[in-house]
């Protein structure tokens, strides 16, 4: 378990560079995940399927053994439920204050209705990893969209 409250998160992409840091507020730890919480710090990002707003409040589970995060998302205005995100990713390293996540790219959206969305598709074909490491996240995919269809998504 972190010394502190406040967790520092490292965003890398598929070779381990820092793309983005943050930092958050740590939730709970247990033996495969950390959930904490952070503000959408960025201006307001229209993707299509949902606006993130700057102070938008992210609940972000992340996993030591899953090749994915989900982030559940809350307006910064009414506090309702605007989705999850979700990254594949490599499994997610914790040290001391810091985690770190390797993103692979490929991502999903899931509506608070349940509608699913598959997010970057071609960014991922285009990333050299091994077959292994694309198998993987496929399968993540497959996963997040069962969870998904389950209403088992972390919030």
């Amino acid at each position: 378990m972190p010394d502190s409250k406040t967790i520092t998160v490292c965003k890398l992409d598929h070779d381990g560079r820092e793309v983005v840091r943050y930092p958050a507020e740590l939730l709970e730890q247990g033996p495969h995940h950390i959930r904490l919480q952070a503000s959408f710090n960025r201006d307001d990002m229209d993707l299509g399927f949902a606006v993130f707003g700057n102070g938008d409040r992210f609940i972000e589970t992340f996993y030591f053994d899953r090749w994915y995060n989900v982030f559940a998302i809350y307006d910064r205005d009414d506090g309702m439920l605007k989705g999850w995100y979700c990254n594949v990713c490599r499994p997610a390293q914790i040290d001391g204050s810091f985690v770190r996540c390797e993103d692979l790219a490929l991502d999903l959206w899931v509506s608070p209705a349940g509608q699913v969305t598959v997010v970057d598709e071609d960014e991922f074909e285009e990333l050299p990893i091994s077959g292994e490491d694309r198998a993987r996240a496929l399968a993540s995919i497959s996963e997040l969209t069962v969870l998904a269809r389950h209403r088992q998504l972390p919030s």
